[in-house]
């Protein structure tokens, strides 16, 4: 799940990049730190189509 979790982290900062989206340090701690692969995984999801950090990181 570790491994998981560090790719799934991984992906989503690059998924960020590549669309532009601004990563303040804050935002690259609370992806990095996330151990959770399911909720990485929900991150990631939103972040395909995303114009924010904001939207990636809301509540449903």
């Amino acid at each position: 799940a570790e491994g998981r979790a560090e790719g799934r982290a991984e992906g989503l900062l690059l998924v960020l990049h590549a669309r532009g989206i601004a990563i303040t340090d804050e935002t690259r701690k609370k992806i990095t730190g996330c151990d959770d692969p399911q909720l990485l995984h929900q991150w990631l999801n939103r972040a395909a189509t995303a114009t924010t950090t904001e939207e990636v990181f809301a509540e449903e």
